[in-house]
């Protein structure tokens, strides 16, 4: 049971990091918005869209692999709903990252011109999307048989 526990560690963490890195993101990003100085916004857009952008891809592209580790390793069919619904639900919030770093790109792209705001709202929406369905996810998560 020790091994299986080890594996629900190794799949949570990730989970977690991913949530607090999303969040911290978002919040980075308003605050240098809400300042106003475009060289601070754009040195923070660069840093999201360089640095963080492949670290947050990797720990959400760990979950599935690990996520199917521990049904393997307790013998659950794949074809349960919870496992069903994640699944679905992480397909949803991959096509949203994905978005995300497009808009990411385009208001980078901009330089020191001021972001439209179609672009703001449709960033802002995307980002709050992604963490809705992260927390759905965990949701389904905790609420899986024991």
């Amino acid at each position: 049971m020790q091994h299986y526990l080890l594996l629900r560690i190794a799949h949570s963490l990730p989970a977690i990091l991913l949530l607090l890195g999303v969040l911290a993101h978002v919040f980075m990003l308003w605050k240098a918005w809400r300042g106003g100085d475009a060289a601070v916004l754009q040195r923070k857009l660069r840093r999201t869209r360089v640095l963080s952008l492949p670290l947050l891809g990797g720990l959400a592209l760990s979950l599935p692999v690990s996520g199917w580790w521990l049904v393997d390793s307790q013998g659950w069919p794949l074809g349960q709903t919870w496992l069903l619904g994640s699944s679905l639900l992480f397909g949803v919030l991959a096509a949203f990252g994905l978005l995300l770093a497009g808009r990411l790109n385009a208001w980078q792209a901009l330089g020191e011109t001021p972001a439209s705001a179609r672009l703001l709202r449709f960033t802002a929406a995307y980002a709050g999307l992604i963490v809705l369905l992260l927390l759905a996810i965990m949701g389904l998560m905790g609420a899986k048989p024991a």
